[in-house]
C-alpha cells in the first residue's frame, strides 16, 4: 500500500504542473496491434483528460493498410519510409484509416470513460497538404496549416480528438500524411507542452543498449553521425527536433508495449522513455 501511496504523490507535482496543457500522442505500433494494450492505452488518455490534460491523439495504421492491400492485391512499396500513395492505394487507406481504426480508438476511449470524437484530417480542412517534394511517390502529402480552432473547441468542450493523418491539398487533391509528422505539425500549430511519439522499442539507445534518458536536440548530430542513432529512429528524432524548433516545450519516444507507458513517463521522477528538449 505505501508503495501506491508513493506513486500517488509523486504524480501530483506533475498534474499540478500539467494542468491545462496539451498533449499531442503519436499512437502507433504494437500498441494499436494487441488488444490488452489498446485498453491500456485507452485507459491512460481518459486519466489524462480526467486530470485537467488536454490530449490529441493522432494515429497511424500502417500494418493493417499493408494487410488489406495484401489481400486486395494491391501492390505497395516504399520511399524513404514513406507508403507510394496511388489514387486505388489512397482509397484503402482513407477507408482503413477513418473507418475502421478511427472508429476502434474512439469506443476505446469511450469505454474507458472518457470521451472521444474521431475525425479524419479532412474533417473542416482540419489539415491542409501540399504533395511532397522532391519523391515520386505520388498521394503523399506535406501539411501546410493546421485548423487549430476546430480541436480547441472539441478540446474546451471535454472531448478528446483523435485525428486520422488524411489532409486536403492545396491543389484539390487528398493527400495521405505520414503520422508522426502529421502529429509534429499538429504539436507546432497548438504550442503544445508535449509530443510524445509511442513505438516499439524504448527510446534512444546507446550504443550498450541502455536507454538514454534526457537528450538536448544538440546532442542529436554527434549521435546520428555515429550512428547511435540510426535506421528509423532517425526520422522521429527529426520529428521531434522539427517540433521543439516550432515551440513545442518538451517531445518523448516511449515504448507503447509497456502497459501505461504515458503516464509512467508523464508522472514519474524517472520516466521510461528518452525525453528529447531544447538547450537550456
Amino acid at each position: 500500500m505505501s508503495e501506491q501511496i508513493t506513486t500517488l504523490l509523486e504524480a501530483l507535482p506533475y498534474i499540478k504542473k500539467f494542468f491545462r496543457s496539451t498533449f499531442v500522442i503519436k499512437y502507433g505500433g504494437a500498441a494499436m496491434e494487441e488488444e490488452h494494450l489498446k485498453k491500456e492505452f485507452a485507459k491512460d488518455v481518459a486519466l489524462l483528460k480526467y486530470v485537467g490534460i488536454n490530449p490529441v491523439i493522432v494515429h497511424g495504421g500502417g500494418p493493417k493498410i499493408g494487410r488489406l492491400l495484401k489481400e486486395l492485391k494491391i501492390p505497395t512499396e516504399f520511399v524513404d519510409g514513406l507508403r507510394v500513395t496511388d489514387s486505388k492505394t489512397l482509397d484503402v487507406v482513407e477507408m482503413v484509416l477513418s473507418g475502421n481504426i478511427n472508429k476502434e480508438i474512439v469506443k476505446n476511449i469511450n469505454d474507458m470513460g472518457g470521451r472521444a470524437i474521431g475525425l479524419s484530417g479532412k474533417d473542416g480542412r482540419l489539415l491542409i497538404a501540399k504533395k511532397v517534394a522532391g519523391k515520386d511517390i505520388g498521394l503523399v502529402g506535406e501539411i501546410v496549416n493546421v485548423d487549430v480552432a476546430i480541436i480547441k473547441d472539441i478540446n474546451r468542450h471535454g472531448y478528446i480528438p483523435v485525428i486520422a493523418p488524411l489532409a486536403d491539398g492545396v491543389d484539390g487533391n487528398s493527400y495521405n500524411i505520414n503520422a508522426d509528422t502529421a502529429a509534429g505539425s499538429i504539436a507546432k500549430s497548438l504550442s503544445a507542452e508535449k509530443l510524445i511519439l509511442l513505438t516499439d522499442v524504448d527510446g534512444v539507445l546507446d550504443k550498450e543498449d541502455k536507454l538514454l534518458s534526457s537528450l538536448k536536440i544538440s546532442d542529436i548530430d554527434t549521435l546520428i553521425s555515429n550512428k547511435t542513432i540510426s535506421g528509423g529512429m532517425i526520422p522521429k528524432v527529426d520529428c521531434c527536433i522539427d517540433a521543439i524548433e516550432g515551440g513545442v516545450k518538451e517531445t518523448h519516444i516511449i515504448n507503447g508495449k509497456i502497459p501505461h507507458a504515458i503516464l509512467l513517463e508523464i508522472f514519474t521522477n524517472s520516466g521510461i522513455g528518452t525525453k528529447i528538449t531544447k538547450e537550456v
